[in-house]
């Protein structure tokens, strides 16, 4: 494949060194050689020295790593245990932000239960080899080697007792100790194919491998670097792409629904979501724009627009039969009194002047009783979008998984090039799932790059 940046023939010099030097404002590059004594353009003229600023050295190396993440570093790691000369580099100034803010700061690392049913991809088997080959547990004996305390929640997720620093720290020092080079604040400027390997332009370096690794990751939370790099970079290599959505992000409404819902901003409950086959029982929060929660962020990656998704605000109540009992023994009762005692007040009260529920139990019709139940035990709503990348926490879709070996992870068409994380079209459900793909695939990977 041909790459977009210009260059010039290699001129022979002895004891030179290839360097670039940045000529126009969209960052094109002619290639030049150095001699002992000073510089020749690709004509052969003798040039003035430059400040050394505009002198690159050529880097060789076995792996390159492209995105310090928590896939890259764990095939960095991989790689490097195999006496591979590897290196990492990310735009990032600092390492793994994703984990670091992961979990309220305690990253929810895995899950105590990991199966393929956690994943959705355009192809549903590709996750398993990878998933088998690294488990949780792998993951788990290799914190528990650093002494990272840990605590389980709901749903099997297992958290940092301390901090995702922790799992951060850990990930450096195994790659001092496989001997990984990790180089931040490194942009890079082109790709381009070479015989057995690939030339990589930086703004730091001019870097040579044989086995290129894209781990660059999605496009959720852009404010942390977050770009379409690894994508554009697939495109480019010719390899399909399936097309990229938020994921795992909550719901927002039309200025209709939104005025319907005033009023409920900041009221949580568990709730029962769902949308098809596919419902999830966990927390629903109301915010000013939407519904949030895990419940929300669950189901959102099975959405697309123009879907109703339905809630059971009350899963462990017949809301009808319970109205209709109190109507028989508590006439005097005032529906918004019953429907209290199983969601906070607030949310009791609106429903049921919505559902036009007033006044005593003993003068509603089973009607209109049959509404407010409805409107608790099975309420329709249709989300105008979603919060987008900004609040997402993962990307749906990816690299198409029917161009890469679910062994290797390298891509069918392109030798030597790779690709592990979130940029893969695998995504997991909220809980830890898509940190252990993050594990599983970079581990796979870096056995064989």
């Amino acid at each position: 494949m041909q790459s977009s940046l210009l260059h010039h023939p290699y001129v022979s010099v002895e004891q030179s060194v290839t360097f670039f030097r940045k000529i126009n404002s969209q960052k094109s590059f002619h290639m030049y050689k150095a001699g002992q004594n000073g510089q020749l353009d690709a004509e052969g003229s003798l040039l003035a020295p430059h400040n050394m600023e505009d002198v690159m050295v050529t880097q060789k190396v076995d792996v390159l790593i492209i995105g310090a993440g928590a896939a890259g570093m764990m095939c960095a790691i991989e790689a490097g245990k195999r006496g591979r000369k590897t290196w990492v580099i990310d735009h990032a100034k600092k390492l793994a932000e994703k984990i670091r803010i992961s979990g309220g700061g305690r990253c929810n690392f895995t899950n105590m239960d990991i199966t393929a049913k956690n994943y959705l991809s355009e192809n549903p088997h590709f996750c398993k080899s990878a998933l088998k080959r690294y488990t949780n547990w792998d993951f788990i004996s290799l914190i528990s080697e650093y002494g990272i305390t840990y605590h389980e929640r709901d749903h099997g997720q297992l958290f940092c007792d301390d901090s995702a620093q922790q799992i951060i720290d850990m990930l450096e020092k195994e790659c001092k100790k496989a001997n990984v080079d990790i180089r931040l604040n490194t942009k890079v400027e082109g790709v381009s194919t070479r015989d057995g390997g690939f030339l990589i332009m930086s703004n730091e370096h001019e870097i040579e491998c044989e086995h290129l690794v894209i781990a660059t990751g999605g496009l959720s939370i852009p404010k942390i670097g977050a770009s379409n790099f690894g994508l554009k970079q697939a495109e480019v290599m010719g390899l399909n792409v399936i097309h990229p959505r938020p994921a795992l992000v909550p719901f927002t409404f039309d200025q209709d629904t939104r005025d319907k819902l005033a009023g409920f901003q900041g009221i949580a409950l568990e709730a029962v979501i769902k949308l098809g086959k596919t419902e999830f029982r966990e927390a629903l929060l109301f915010t000013h724009k939407g519904i949030s929660g895990p419940a929300v962020l669950q189901i959102s990656s099975f959405w697309t627009p123009g879907q109703e998704v339905q809630i059971n605000l009350a899963p462990d109540t017949d809301v009808f039969e319970l109205l209709k009992k109190a109507k028989q023994d508590q006439p005097k009762q005032e529906a918004q009194t019953v429907i209290a005692t199983i969601l906070p007040k607030r949310l009791a009260q609106r429903l049921s002047e919505q559902a036009d529920c007033k006044g005593k139990l003993a003068d509603q019709p089973d009607k209109k009783l049959h509404a407010l139940a409805a409107s608790i035990n099975d309420w329709h709503l249709l989300p105008s979008g979603t919060e987008g990348y900004r609040t997402a926490e993962v990307m749906r879709g990816g690299v198409d998984t029917n161009e890469l070996s679910s062994k290797t992870f390298e891509a069918k068409k392109v030798p030597g090039l790779y690709f592990v994380g979130e940029v893969i079209d695998v995504t997991g459900h909220l809980g830890g799932f898509n940190f252990q793909w993050a594990w599983a695939s970079g581990y796979c990977a870096g056995q064989y790059v």
